[in-house]
């Protein structure tokens, strides 16, 4: 399993990254050891999933294997609900995947990543976060 890079508002040197590995793919050049890149617009959009709750949902997931959201949210002694939001808000990311589900089936909570790198730069971050200043 690839590392997730996780950025914040480094929408431009994406862009550009992008357009360059297009430009590389079109010339034939093998681009396999891409590694995955999810960008956050802001701190606080990057907070949700940084959150305590989240990062312990995920330590969860890697260190047991729930079989279950139900197993999941016993693990962390949170509410069924709670944890279902949760997972399913890390699932709309790309975080974690569900395996099963269907006919009754329990919905099996997977990571998609075996890590998440951050990278955050501070170099012109006020122009592109929108930071409150301290």
């Amino acid at each position: 399993m690839p590392t997730l890079k996780v950025t914040v508002g480094e929408r431009d040197r994406l862009d550009r990254r992008t357009r360059s590995r297009i430009k590389a793919a079109q010339e034939g050049q093998d681009l396999e050891d891409a590694q995955p890149v999810l960008n956050f617009e802001s701190y606080s959009a990057l907070s949700r999933l940084l959150s305590p709750k989240n990062l312990e949902l995920l330590e969860s997931i890697s260190d047991h294997g729930p079989e279950s959201i139900r197993e999941a949210a016993e693990l962390v002694d949170r509410d069924y609900k709670q944890v279902h939001r949760n997972l399913t808000e890390l699932e709309s990311i790309g975080v974690i995947e569900f395996e099963g589900g269907g006919s009754g089936q329990a919905k099996k909570p997977l990571l998609t990543y075996d890590g998440l790198e951050i990278d955050i730069p501070f170099a012109d971050s006020s122009d592109n976060i929108g930071a409150a200043a301290p």
